[in-house]
C-alpha cells in the first residue's frame, strides 16, 4: 500500500551534528510507502545552527520556536505543524536520531497492515543512562495501575498516528505539557483506541557534542543530575494534574466517531 504523504515530525536542541543523516536515513526507508515524504523539525532554539544544517532540503519544513521551551511543548508543536500538512499518516521522532531509518518503516508497516491507530516503536537494548531508564520503568508501572493494562514503553518517542487519533490526542494536551506522550499513553488507552507495539533497536544519539539532545547527555553520569530530579517531580504533578487524578481533564479524551479511511 502506497500512502499519499507521510509526515515526519520532529522536536530538535542541538543536533546540527547528525540530524540531516538522520533525516537521509528516514526518507531513503520512509520513501517506498508514501507518494511524498514531508519532515517538520520544531528547533527548540537551538544555539549550534541545526536549522542551518538543513538548508537546501526541499522536503523539511524548519519550525523555529518563539522560545526554548524544552522537549514537551516543542514535540507537540511539531505534531501541531504536521497535522497541518494533511498526511495520511504522521510519524513522532526525535530530533537526536536514537532510532534506525529501516526499524522506523517497520513500525509504519505494522500500521498499514493492522490499521491501527496509533503504533509505538518499543526500545530495546537503550543506551540511555540507568536512571533514565528506571524512571521510564517507573511511569510505566504507575499507568498500569491507573489504566489496568501495562504499556510496554509508556514515553517512547517512536510512535506511528492515523492523523485522527493525533489530532484528539493533541488537541487535549495542554501546549506547554512536559511529558505529553505519557498523557497519550493513558489517553489512548481509555479511548479505546487500536493501539500496536513493535520492538526496535535504540541507538546512541547521533552527534558528539555535550551541548546536543534536548534531555542532555549525561551518558557517563553515575547519578542522576539535579534537573532531571526536578523534572521528574514536575512531571509526576502534571501526570496526576491532567490524567490521573479522578476527574482530570485527559480522561475525558475521546476518538471521533467516524474513522478516516
Amino acid at each position: 500500500m502506497t500512502l499519499s504523504r507521510i509526515v515526519v515530525v520532529m522536536p530538535a536542541y542541538n543536533e546540527a551534528e547528525g540530524i540531516r543523516g538522520f533525516i537521509d536515513e528516514l526518507r531513503d526507508s520512509l520513501s517506498p510507502h508514501a507518494a511524498e515524504v514531508v519532515f517538520v523539525v520544531a528547533d527548540d532554539r537551538s544555539t549550534d545552527g541545526t536549522a542551518d544544517a538543513l538548508s537546501g532540503l526541499d522536503d523539511v519544513r524548519v519550525e523555529t520556536q518563539p522560545q526554548n521551551r524544552g522537549h514537551g511543548p516543542t514535540a507537540l508543536a511539531a505534531y501541531r505543524a504536521g497535522l497541518a500538512l494533511e498526511p495520511a499518516l504522521i510519524v513522532h521522532v526525535d530530533g537526536d536520531g536514537q532510532f534506525l531509518g529501516p526499524d522506523v518503516a517497520a513500525v509504519v508497516r505494522a500500521q498499514l497492515s493492522t490499521d491501527a491507530d496509533v503504533v509505538h516503536g518499543v526500545r530495546r537494548e537503550r543506551t540511555d543512562p540507568w536512571y533514565r531508564r528506571a524512571l521510564t520503568g517507573s511511569v510505566r508501572l504507575l499507568v498500569a495501575v491507573a489504566v489496568g493494562r501495562g504499556v510496554p514503553d509508556v514515553n517512547t518517542p517512536l510512535r506511528v498516528y492515523r492523523p485522527a487519533a493525533a489530532q484528539a490526542l493533541v488537541g487535549a494536551v495542554p501546549t506547554d505539557a512536559m511529558v505529553p506522550h505519557v498523557h497519550f499513553s493513558l489517553a489512548e488507552v481509555r479511548a479505546g483506541m487500536r493501539v500496536r507495539y513493535v520492538r526496535v533497536r535504540s541507538i546512541p544519539r547521533r552527534g558528539e557534542s555535550a551541548t546536543g539532545t534536548m534531555w542532555g547527555q549525561g551518558a557517563r553520569i553515575a547519578l542522576p543530575p539535579q534537573r532531571l530530579r526536578r523534572f521528574a517531580l514536575a512531571a509526576l504533578a502534571e501526570a496526576w494534574s491532567q490524567s490521573l487524578r479522578p476527574g482530570a481533564p485527559l480522561r475525558a479524551v475521546r476518538m471521533p466517531s467516524s474513522r478516516v479511511p
